[in-house]
């Protein structure tokens, strides 16, 4: 299967996105398909390459970032730097979203006490309604 060439409507179906999404990465040089005439073909490198980006960008990741670890990984045959940085990035990001998190139920937190004191006053405003 290592020889296999993908058409773009088939990466596109494989990794579940759209073939414009594809041109799109290919625009950026993230992928860079073989081309025949007017015809994309990827190789292997190319779906994993896809694959990377489009987990890269469900993790948070810019492009940018995404690129720059691709091309770690381009530049390191052995992997041990791009792994580095994927792990020293990742600890960032994790690091992002605990602080979100904790922006996130602190918001949630003053949003159950305003409801609470928002339902006692209209109660409030019943009770004294229902008395006239």
């Amino acid at each position: 299967m290592d020889n296999y060439q993908y058409s773009i409507a088939e990466l596109a179906q494989m990794m579940d996105v759209t073939t414009r999404t594809i041109r799109y990465y290919e625009e950026l040089g993230l992928i860079a398909p073989e081309r025949k005439g007017s015809v994309r073909l990827y190789n292997e490198g190319d779906r994993v390459r896809l694959k990377l980006i489009l987990r890269g960008r469900r993790l948070g990741f810019s492009l940018q970032e995404i690129e720059e670890m691709l091309s770690l990984y381009d530049a390191d045959p052995t992997e041990v730097k791009q792994l580095q940085e994927v792990i020293r990035r990742g600890d960032q990001k994790i690091k992002e979203i605990e602080d979100q998190i904790k922006d996130l139920q602190a918001v949630h937190g003053e949003l159950i006490e305003l409801r609470a004191k928002l339902n006692k006053t209209l109660q409030e405003k019943w009770k004294g309604e229902s008395s006239k």
